[in-house]
């Protein structure tokens, strides 16, 4: 990894972003879809067999804070917790689950992501933070099946 100089803006993901869509996830509850979004990363070869129960853990330890707007949960975990490549999903729920959140449940959309260090994290976190503000998630839940939800998630992301 190389050192990035103080004060420079981290850099944006890497090329080769891995990218991954589930729709119609049946989840009973918000651990079954964090972990059924989290996996998805894991089949694709971005994270480790033990992303999704990192993931898990997060909201475990912080509570909903990854439940970011109406309807919309960030899924995500420190990078030395298994994050292989950077890899970002987008998983669509068959029924929404609560997470607990006091104004954005039920959620009914996953975005998961992981990445190998924290430069990338900072990269890939930033980008979909633009992606959403510019309606990411309300074109994901138009999206007609999981090659529309890829595509739009990859159109979305610069450098997927």
């Amino acid at each position: 990894m190389t050192a990035r100089p103080e004060g420079a803006a981290p850099s944006a993901p890497p090329p080769g972003t891995v990218v991954t869509a589930t729709d119609g996830a049946a989840a009973g509850d918000w651990r079954e879809a964090v972990r059924t979004a989290a996996s998805a990363l894991v089949g694709a070869g971005a994270a480790g067999g033990g992303y999704p129960e990192a993931c898990v853990r997060v909201v475990e330890e912080n509570g909903p804070y990854i439940v970011l707007a109406k309807g919309l949960a960030l899924v995500h975990a420190r990078p030395e917790e298994g994050g292989l490549a950077v890899g970002v999903g987008v998983t669509r729920l068959a029924a929404p689950v609560a997470f607990g959140h006091p104004d954005n449940d039920p959620v009914d959309l996953l975005l998961a992501f992981c990445t190998p260090g924290p430069d990338a994290h900072v990269g890939t976190l930033s980008g979909l933070a633009r992606a959403l503000s510019g309606g990411l998630a309300e074109r994901l839940r138009a999206a007609s099946g999981e090659d529309e939800l890829a595509s739009i998630l990859k159109e979305a992301l610069p450098n997927a």
